[in-house]
């Protein structure tokens, strides 16, 4: 049987922009594949301002909303890709993260430092969850 796979529309999230069609997430055999987030609050859609934290807290709050709108939730990550355009923001992007994952059971994580991200932010999050 060929896998299915289920587009995520999520209103919990900043709304993709009309020149980057994308869905919020991708449903596919138990797991949920969330698109990158930034740190846009979802009903101005501008950039959350102040430190990185700032922007890592509002990306992860994005995440919850759509792994909630898809039927998981942020405990079910089971691993995460975080893009800094500087890895000096490395250590204050943490800070923020653990507030999300405290405890010992963390998700898979990888970090990559990138050239440029969406609207000029220093931070995107994309991650997988199990339903």
């Amino acid at each position: 049987m060929p896998p299915t796979k289920e587009v995520v529309l999520s209103d919990s999230s900043p709304k993709p922009f009309p020149v980057m069609p994308f869905s919020a997430a991708v449903k596919c055999n138990g797991f949920v594949f969330c698109s990158g987030n930034i740190g846009v609050d979802p009903v101005s859609l501008k950039v959350i301002e102040g430190p990185i934290q700032d922007r890592t807290r509002q990306a992860l709050k994005n995440i919850t909303g759509v792994l909630k709108d898809a039927g998981s939730s942020i405990e079910n990550i089971v691993k995460i890709n975080v893009y800094l355009t500087s890895m000096t923001n490395f250590g204050a992007m943490n800070e923020a993260y653990l507030e999300f994952f405290p405890g010992d059971s963390l998700p898979a994580r990888t970090c990559v430092a990138v050239k440029e991200l969406p609207l000029g932010t220093d931070v995107e999050i994309e991650c997988t969850a199990h339903l």
